[in-house]
């Protein structure tokens, strides 16, 4: 039977420190079958590798926000992801923030970050869980020219015009709650091939109520809007992002 799988949550975010065993109960409940959560920080990635170790329905990741712009956090997460690939099943989330970082030599500092994420994303042959806010396009230039194969871009914020180079080269797009107040998203979905797409809740945030904390269960509003927006049955959404997120992350997700 196929499951829905988040692509990209931050469950090592404090907001779920007091009830987060909770929260991946009724994510299991909801037909959730695993979690990719990503992580900002050093600090995340550590806590993201002992939650997987605790919970058996988590699949770790590690990255470094774009906004971290000093060479030394890179090389540390760089490092921490060479040493633990075998515990790994993601680089992210890393990418491009041009909505935060406005300055060229900022932004210059970014894509070189990303860049080296993207060749240790070749090296490992782990998938990219991409953040491109406000830089879709840049992100998706980057990606292609460094010739990445395994990407996911999260909660993409351009147009769909934007992303279909990505969609050209394989890459995944991820959906989020957000999309059921979202025209921006609702476009996406409409223009996309579901077979680009998979679902996401990003939580704490994106979810259908931005007064709200967001979590792992509220990804059925996200499958429920690409039915109706797809014309399609629920069943045939979660069988087609389930064969998707199998095509990027593997079999064993």
């Amino acid at each position: 039977m196929d499951s829905i799988i988040d692509t990209h949550a931050h469950l090592c975010d404090a907001d779920f420190d007091t009830d987060r065993p909770e929260v991946l109960v009724t994510a299991r409940t909801s037909g959730i079958s695993a979690i990719i959560a990503v992580g900002e920080t050093l600090e995340d990635a550590e806590k993201n590798l002992i939650l997987a170790q605790q919970f058996s329905i988590i699949r770790p990741a590690a990255g470094l926000y774009p906004t971290h712009l000093k060479s030394d956090e890179a090389d540390r997460m760089v490092s921490f992801i060479r040493e633990n690939r075998g515990k790994l099943w993601a680089i992210g989330e890393v990418g491009l923030d041009y909505w935060k970082v406005k300055g060229e030599a900022d932004r210059a500092r970014q894509r070189r970050i990303f860049g080296r994420f993207i060749d240790l994303s070749l090296e490992r042959n782990l998938p990219l869980n991409v953040h491109s806010r406000s830089a879709g396009r840049h992100a998706i230039r980057l990606l292609l020219d460094r010739k990445a194969t395994r990407v996911q871009l999260h909660a993409f914020d351009g147009k769909a015009s934007a992303a279909l180079p990505g969609v050209e080269a394989g890459y995944f797009f991820s959906i989020p709650p957000s999309v059921v107040r979202s025209t921006q998203k609702q476009k996406l979905v409409r223009r996309l091939p579901l077979a680009n797409l998979l679902v996401e809740t990003d939580s704490p945030v994106l979810g259908p109520d931005p007064r709200e904390r967001n979590e792992p269960a509220n990804i059925r509003q996200a499958v429920r809007a690409i039915a109706e927006l797809k014309s399609l049955s629920e069943e045939e959404v979660i069988r087609t992002l389930f064969r998707n997120t199998q095509q990027l992350y593997g079999d064993g997700i």
